[in-house]
This record gives structure tokens, C-alpha cells and sequence, in this order.
């Protein structure tokens, strides 16, 4: 028996259990909630617990969101930007016609340093699944929404849900995606607080998010 084998049998004994690896597990908790996805309630919740966490809203419908996304890069851009155009980086497979209507410079993300990264104003991508109980968008990987360091490191970030992306439960998001994948669950801008409990954003990842939700 191996340390790892001599922890776990531990474990094992401390909950009274002896499940063999690889059996079944036990799962008596709540796995979905009791709207379905895409619902127009969960819209409105995911909007409030996002609102909670200080991230800003926009919801549209199909038709208007070009537009929308324009006013959202504005608003979010007012907040970060120090140039006079925003130079937004954008992963591969993000729909073009998106940001046919933002006035920036549109860069596609091709392995882009750091310092690239970090010279642009902020980034536009999609997203894989979104959580209304708990506010969480997850991200993983996949096309439009590209690898975590382009949402890491500009300070804005423009993230595109769609309606029926977002579920109510934790459990339905998971199992809602690929866990072999490079999952990112943002819930609200980057933030920390030091021992005197005063919020810094930004510290972490973007400072401002911009969330985009497309409803119809």
C-alpha cells in the first residue's frame, strides 16, 4: 500500500464506507432545478446574481446583438480604456458579424505573448454553459471562446450567453460539459480583498466583465 492507497483507506474508515474504486456513488442531492433550460425566469436570475457579483448585463435579442455588443465594449471600454479606440482580441471562430458594429481594432488571437495580450484593451468570446443559481459562466476552450490566458489578461472582458446556455443548477452545468476539457467558471469580474476586507478587482483576471445575454 502506497501513501495515496493508506489515505484514502482512511478516509474510507472515517465515513464508514468501503466503496471499492470505480463503484458507484451515492447521489442523493438535488441534480436539476425545476425550470428547464433557457427558461425566461433563469434569465432573469442568472442577470441578478451576475448584477450581485458586480459584473454588468445586457440583454438582447439575436437580431440586435452586434449592436449590443458595441454598447457593451463602450461602457466597458470607458471604464479601462486610456487610447481613443479599443484594441479588442478575439478568439478563433468568434462570428465576425458580432463585432461588425464595434468601433476597435479587432485582433484573432494566434498564440499571442503576454505582452500582446496584456497590450490589448480586452477581449469578446462565447461561452460553453452558464448557472443562474450561483452566477457562473463556464468557459471551455472550445471555438469562439478560445485558450484561458486571453481571458485572463485583458482587463475587459465581453462575454456572449445565449439563452438556452444557461442552466439552473451546478450539477446540470456539469453535466453539461466535457470535463476533459480547460474549464473556466468566472463569476463576476476578478476580485480579492486583504485582511482589512477592501475589494481589489482586477487582480486576477479582468477587472471589468461585460456580459452579453441573448434571449429569443
Amino acid at each position: 500500500m502506497n501513501a495515496r492507497d493508506e489515505i484514502l483507506a482512511r478516509i474510507r474508515t472515517a465515513l464508514g464506507t468501503s466503496r471499492e474504486a470505480g463503484g458507484e456513488v451515492a447521489r442523493s442531492y438535488r441534480t436539476r432545478g425545476e425550470m428547464d433550460a433557457g427558461d425566461p425566469a433563469l434569465i432573469t436570475l442568472l442577470a441578478e446574481r451576475l448584477s450581485d457579483y458586480r459584473a454588468h448585463v445586457w440583454r438582447t435579442a439575436a437580431g440586435d446583438l452586434a449592436t449590443t455588443v458595441a454598447r457593451a465594449l463602450a461602457h466597458g471600454y470607458t471604464a479601462t480604456g486610456d487610447r481613443a479606440r479599443a484594441r479588442i482580441v478575439v478568439p478563433a471562430g468568434l462570428p465576425g458579424e458580432w463585432l461588425s458594429e464595434a468601433d476597435a481594432e479587432v485582433v484573432t488571437d494566434e498564440r499571442l505573448d503576454t505582452a500582446a495580450l496584456d497590450d490589448c484593451d480586452g477581449v469578446v468570446t462565447a461561452a460553453a454553459i452558464a448557472i443562474a443559481e450561483t452566477g457562473t459562466i463556464v468557459l471551455d476552450g472550445a471555438e469562439g471562446q478560445g485558450r484561458r490566458a486571453i481571458t485572463l489578461v485583458p482587463d475587459l472582458h465581453i462575454c456572449v450567453v445565449h439563452a438556452e446556455q444557461v442552466v439552473a443548477t451546478v450539477p446540470e452545468g456539469v453535466a453539461g460539459l466535457e470535463p476533459t476539457r480547460p474549464l473556466t467558471w468566472i463569476s463576476g469580474p476578478s476580485a480579492t480583498s486583504d485582511i482589512e476586507l477592501d475589494r481589489v478587482e482586477g487582480v486576477h483576471g479582468p477587472r471589468t466583465l461585460e456580459v452579453v445575454l441573448v434571449e429569443g
